[in-house]
């Protein structure tokens, strides 16, 4: 039997009886990086475990040898190096392949990120959408931001400290500026952060504030409709705007979130008002 078990994302106390007493019983623990559950099963004092590495880079040939350990009766544990197995995580071709292959796996429920920052975040948790991490770049990163904007529920995504800042830039380019997000990171660890700000002021606020740590991203859906303002209205805001010695890329940034527009159609239309 496999069992995939789920782990906690910060604070040890959060892993169950019930995770433990797998833990103790299987012989094979397969695991992102042995080094992180090594630490996990001296915490609990779990000893004489065999462990797998057993990772997005290695799942193909590691796959096939834990399911023929599997047929062979052996009852193995999958963890991820935190929170549940396959969510954002290689376990999701391990249980692929058991049902391919006719072998049987249990879920031992434990702590998700996604979830845990989604009730932080003060959104909306009737519907959502979790769409983990996107693509590093080129193309398919494009496509899948582009999707972001079909969603009316609450988007949930992961991002790593260092691609924060050009989420937030490709947000506001996507007309997401005046969304409510929340950047949460740190969970249920003692120095647990929750940033909870507009898209558009998320960029002044990273701009000050280097990232750090795994963030888990709760976006509000895209405005859909957009705040009518005459041309006369929307003219002499451009020009108070200016006065304050903004430029026209601060000036588009806040169009766009007063009114729902993409930031691009604002950053045009500032440049013809301002000639």
């Amino acid at each position: 039997m496999l069992y995939l078990v789920g782990t906690p994302i910060g604070n040890m106390g959060d892993i169950s009886s019930r995770a433990v007493e797998i833990l103790n019983e299987v012989e094979y623990i397969a695991c992102e990086d042995t080094r992180v559950t090594g630490i996990l099963l001296k915490n609990l004092g779990i000893e004489g475990k065999k462990l797998i590495s057993y990772h997005e880079h290695n799942k193909a040939s590691k796959g096939n040898e834990l399911i023929s350990l599997l047929k062979e009766g052996i009852d193995i544990a999958q963890v991820s190096d935190a929170g549940m197995p396959a969510i954002s995580d290689p376990g999701e071709d391990l249980v692929s392949l058991c049902i391919s292959e006719g072998v049987g796996f249990t879920v031992i429920p434990g702590p998700v990120a996604a979830i845990t920052a989604l009730v932080m975040s003060g959104l909306s948790t009737r519907h959502y959408h979790f769409e983990g991490f996107l693509p590093n770049s080129g193309s398919d990163r494009k496509k899948r931001l582009n999707k972001l904007a079909d969603y009316d529920e609450t988007i949930v995504l992961y991002e790593a400290p260092h691609r924060v800042k050009k989420l937030v830039s490709e947000l506001v380019d996507l007309g997401f500026g005046s969304s409510r997000v929340s950047f949460c990171r740190e969970l249920t660890k003692r120095y647990e952060e929750v940033i909870r700000l507009t898209v558009v002021k998320a960029q002044s606020y990273f701009d000050e504030n280097e990232p750090r740590g795994e963030f888990v991203v709760c976006l509000e859906p895209k405005a859909k409709k957009q705040v009518e303002i005459d041309e006369a209205a929307l003219e002499r805001r451009v020009h108070e705007l200016r006065d304050q010695g903004m430029a026209v890329k601060e000036i588009s940034a806040i169009l766009a979130e007063e009114t729902g527009r993409h930031k691009k159609d604002m950053y045009r239309l500032v440049l013809s008002l301002l000639k």
